[in-house]
């Protein structure tokens, strides 16, 4: 039996407008489970954003909670949200939000250091070695505008995990990326939940949802879908893609 790791009761995300709400999610309930390569799909304007962003805590729900390791994130200050950030929970985006004055050694360091709980001397020695594993080590004192776009999403990546999170989100993390990049990027995710990393990602794009175990579908701020799937296998794709192609139709994608 899987571990939740963070879970949903009741989440709810309105909007004041032109005197009114807009109801963006509504009475959200689901676990998340340890070890998972869990992917949200869904309509634009489904609320599959905003459902990543108020699980965690970059967004403050309207109702409802978000627990995690016992606390509710709905609840928690900012201070200790801006812990967990560090500590436990891992972020990458679909724009890099890289520093631009900083190097891509510099941009992956940093959050460590932040952290204060691990030495300089191991900051600089996981940077090192993420740089490795990402195939950037050779352009690690260049500034993010001297490399691809790849380049700077693996950097951003290496970012994420400096901190070994607990659990990594991400949105739309190969939204900006071409088809190569797209590629690298989904086979560095992957490789990091064999290894055991929990990781909760929104995308659009059917390839980067093929590397999930478990697909999550959203409309109209619900959760109205979702297939388990076996790890990735590259061996597997076509087969896979054309299971979840036929599962999003019956959904009405």
């Amino acid at each position: 039996m899987k571990n939740t790791i963070l879970s949903a009761k009741g989440l709810c995300k309105s909007f004041a407008h032109n005197g009114g709400q807009i109801h963006i999610l509504s009475n959200v309930d689901f676990e998340l489970y340890e070890g998972d390569f869990t992917v949200i799909m869904g309509a634009s304007g489904s609320g599959k954003s905003t459902l990543l962003y108020s699980l965690s805590g970059m967004d403050r729900a309207t109702a409802g909670q978000v627990i995690y390791n016992g606390a509710d994130l709905v609840a928690m200050n900012e201070k200790g949200l801006a812990k967990l950030r560090y500590t436990d929970f891992g972020f990458i985006f679909q724009q890099m939000h890289l520093v631009s004055n900083l190097t891509l050694f510099e941009n992956i360091a940093v959050p460590g250091y932040l952290n204060k709980e691990k030495s300089s001397a191991d900051v600089k020695s996981k940077a090192e070695n993420l740089l490795e594993q990402m195939s950037i080590s050779h352009i690690k004192t260049h500034l993010p505008s001297q490399v691809s776009g790849g380049e700077q999403q693996r950097c951003a990546i290496a970012r994420a995990v400096i901190n070994s999170p607990k659990l990594l989100f991400a949105d739309e993390p190969t939204g900006a990326l071409n088809r190569k990049n797209t590629i690298e990027v989904l086979n560095l995710l992957t490789e990091l939940n064999r290894s055991g990393q929990s990781i909760l990602m929104v995308t659009h794009d059917i390839k980067a949802a093929l590397r999930s175990t478990r697909l999550l579908y959203i409309g109209d701020g619900k959760i109205i879908g979702e297939l388990s799937l076996p790890p990735y296998d590259p061996d597997e794709e076509k087969s896979r893609e054309t299971q979840v192609n036929a599962w999003l139709t019956s959904l009405e994608w």
